[in-house]
């Protein structure tokens, strides 16, 4: 088998125009690394089957045939993948010059690194906070959900743990998560771990990964040298205005829930045991009336 030295999983689902600029940008890259695309698709119905088809035909594409959610989809492409490292990439997203060869240098360097993430900026040139996360506990939940004191004090070590403010956005340093846009992996781990837990179906699988990367004694890393473009919430099936109405209302709240269900999924499987029962009530009650007001 011809190994590759990294495989990119762009996972597909209604993002025709979006999914043909992302392969594009791949293409413009092309010769910095030694890597294949994996193109798993989740059911579309929007010709992103027969763009892929005509406009990328060395790419190899999965065709799915029905939604199976963020972490079942990109573990469709596991027996396909022969790169050394595994790169997640959202469709909704542009890859920039260097971003590949600097993150693959990063890793054949340091060796203790298990995962990273570069630089995400989002379309309006703004910095992505969500590219460097902290696991959540009851303070940070307290603090970023509820009390939102981090968007008051962004920069404060106290307030600003979910999203690292207080430490500069150009600055390279360890995280406890990665979001799954720019997920970037080493095959062995990943392997090690099981990729994905398919019980996630949309939001909270990238927190769970990492999780068991960290469970491993692997570090993972916030790369900010090199950065790529990231059209944020579309590649999550976000639908707008106009095409709401054509979604049935089942699968419109099975998305809108898919977050909270997964913050409640996490806590219970790995916080619950670290603190009293009165303080795990208190969290539960807070994420049921998050889930009470999205459903409403």
């Amino acid at each position: 088998m011809n190994r590759k030295i990294l495989s990119v999983v762009v996972l597909s689902f209604n993002l025709n125009s979006m999914l043909k600029d992302c392969l594009s940008s791949l293409r413009t890259v092309k010769n910095e690394v030694d890597f294949e695309v994996i193109i798993p698709d989740n059911g579309s119905t929007d010709g992103s089957l027969e763009m892929v088809r005509k406009e990328f035909p060395e790419y190899t594409l999965i065709d799915i045939g029905e939604n199976l959610g963020f972490a079942a989809g990109n573990n469709k492409a596991r027996e396909f993948c022969k790169g050394e490292y595994i790169l997640f990439l959202n469709a909704d997203t542009i890859m920039r010059k260097n971003t590949l060869k600097g993150c693959v240098a990063y890793l054949d360097k340091n060796k203790k690194v298990g995962a990273l993430t570069c630089k995400m900026v989002l379309a309006d040139g703004t910095f992505d906070k969500d590219s460097r996360r902290s696991f959540i506990n009851p303070w940070i939940g307290l603090v970023h959900i509820f009390l939102k004191l981090d968007r008051l004090f962004p920069k404060s070590k106290l307030f600003g743990r979910y999203w690292y403010g207080y430490i500069p956005v150009d600055q390279v340093h360890e995280v406890d998560v990665i979001e799954g846009a720019f997920f970037l992996a080493r095959k062995k781990i990943l392997d090690g771990v099981g990729w994905f837990d398919e019980s996630y179906f949309l939001d909270g699988e990238n927190i769970e990964l990492c999780w068991q990367i960290k469970q491993k004694g692997w570090k993972i890393v916030y790369y900010p040298k090199v950065s790529i473009v990231h059209f944020k919430g579309a590649a999550k099936g976000k639908v707008n205005s106009q095409s709401k109405n054509s979604v049935p209302l089942s699968k419109r709240l099975k998305f809108r829930m898919a977050g909270v269900n997964s913050m409640e999924m996490f806590y219970r499987r790995h916080l619950w045991e670290k603190y009293p029962l009165w303080l795990n009530l208190f969290v539960i009650t807070g994420i049921k009336l998050v889930k009470i007001s999205r459903f409403l």
